[in-house]
């Protein structure tokens, strides 16, 4: 969802629009000045008190990949706080998704069935016996 759309749906004051542009590690060894490597540009708009993640959008050097895996964590009802308690993997310009804005700050609310929030275990699967 664009933040014009959820700003028009959720009124302005129940979002909370993060925003980042920077050059992507991947041009940092290149002998070129850094106004000059090419940018990504990320924002993830959240609604409500629980922050809930309504939009996301990046635009640079593997946005494609990005967006496929995040795409389905809003679909399953994610939170800042969810994208917040991810590890970040470095060197990658995803990483810049789950660090957005002073980590820590937003509510401690999880949109996941089973919280992977303040070292939750991680969900077990539902095991059919088998019949002997």
């Amino acid at each position: 969802m664009s933040e014009s759309k959820a700003v028009a749906k959720y009124g302005l004051d129940n979002i909370k629009v993060y925003n980042s542009k920077f050059a992507d590690s991947h041009y940092g060894i290149f002998d070129v000045m850094p106004e000059d490597k090419p940018k990504t540009h990320m924002k993830v708009i959240c609604a409500g008190e629980e922050e809930l993640v309504v939009g996301m959008h990046v635009i640079g050097r593997g946005a494609d990949e990005m967006m496929q895996g995040f795409g389905v964590a809003i679909k399953m009802g994610a939170t800042k706080a969810d994208l917040d308690s991810c590890i970040a993997i470095h060197p990658t310009a995803s990483e810049e998704l789950v660090t957005m804005g002073t980590w820590g700050t937003s509510a401690q609310v999880s949109g996941a069935k089973v919280s992977p929030l303040n070292g939750a275990s991680a969900p077990e699967p539902t095991i059919r016996l088998s019949k002997i």
